[in-house]
């Protein structure tokens, strides 16, 4: 809705924009010194957990997610709060509380913020980071012959309509709560050489890892992996190809598809992506379906030079990083996403 509605209007032409809305990448990039640029960024949204405290865990990292997205190293954070006039203040303290904690382990200051009266519970934080303008990632820099690694599993919408429905499991909760409250900051660190990681020939875990060809990455959130995929398959002018069978789901979510526990965000995933998508005869309907999922605080899909691809997956696991060779990029095609 916002990039049908900002595309009508006036651009701005400013030298300094390297990265705008124009490609729908993951935060904007300001160029403010030769060697600097910042990364901005704004996410919020409504209660998709129970407990106040982990709400704003979920908020925060979902906040943060956009900043590593991008390669970048976030610095300062603005909270923006909507609760209800006569709400109890002890709720809206655990919400904060739980959003420090996460900010405090990104290394992330907040630094102020803005409240309004809402019936509604919202919350999140527009974030800035710092990045070196020539090490900068977006989704649009895929190119044939990559492949494709994808941190964290995929099943958090379904897995959230679920709760809201009071027909989740336990262990489907821990699961979904434990990814939706895991920063992408290793993951990010070691994309672009800055983490502390052992290196693929089994050193003890004290080297920075060696630069990588990273070519593209982009956070897989509201939009689902398909949406996002997509995005990148169109900045890069490639096609994508999926291994359904790799691609890691969270416990529980395919029983959520099955039980139709489908939320509205889904449904419109699939309704404007699934055009440019082909699946191979044997893929599950409820694979195909989780696909689409909007995802809270996902992970990272990372297109790498081939060479690069298993010491990378090598450098992500020594950092504790659950990553998986998902798929690869090809040259263009009418259909821009592949499932096999």
């Amino acid at each position: 809705m916002l990039d049908a509605v900002l595309g009508k209007l006036a651009r701005q032409h400013d030298p300094n924009v390297l990265v705008g809305f124009d490609k729908a990448d993951d935060a904007g990039v300001y160029l403010i010194a030769p060697d600097q640029a910042l990364v901005q960024t704004v996410d919020f949204f409504t209660p998709i957990v129970d407990d106040p405290y982990t709400f704003g865990q979920i908020a925060a990292t979902n906040s943060l997610s956009d900043v590593y997205a991008m390669g970048g190293r976030p610095v300062t954070a603005l909270a923006m709060v909507c609760f209800p006039e006569k709400g109890d203040f002890d709720v809206l303290e655990r919400i904060l509380a739980g959003g420090l904690s996460k900010m405090m382990e990104a290394g992330c200051t907040i630094v102020g913020g803005h409240s309004i009266r809402d019936p509604e519970i919202k919350f999140g934080y527009s974030v800035t980071g710092l990045i070196d303008p020539k090490k900068v990632l977006t989704n649009s820099g895929a190119r044939p012959g990559d492949k494709l690694i994808f941190t964290k599993a995929i099943g958090t919408g379904v897995i959230s309509t679920a709760i809201k429905k009071g027909n989740a499991k336990d262990e489907w909760i821990a699961a979904a709560t434990t990814s939706m409250t895991t920063l992408n900051k290793r993951a990010a660190e070691v994309c672009v050489g800055t983490g502390t990681v052992a290196r693929s020939s089994g050193a003890d875990g004290s080297a920075a890892a060696p630069p990588f060809a990273v070519r593209a990455m982009t956070d897989i959130t509201g939009f689902g992996l398909i949406g996002h995929a997509r995005e990148m398959a169109l900045g890069s002018n490639v096609s994508l190809r999926f291994f359904a069978s790799e691609i890691p789901l969270l416990e529980g979510a395919l029983e959520c598809v099955r039980e139709g526990f489908i939320p509205g965000g889904l449904k419109a995933n699939r309704e404007f992506a699934e055009c440019l998508v082909a699946y191979d005869d044997g893929v599950p309907e409820e694979i195909r379906t989780v696909l689409y999922d909007p995802q809270t605080a996902g992970g990272l899909l990372i297109s790498v030079a081939a060479e690069d691809a298993d010491r990378l997956l090598t450098a992500l696991d020594g950092a504790g990083v659950p990553a998986r060779l998902v798929g690869e990029a090809l040259e263009s095609q009418s259909l821009k996403i592949l499932v096999l």
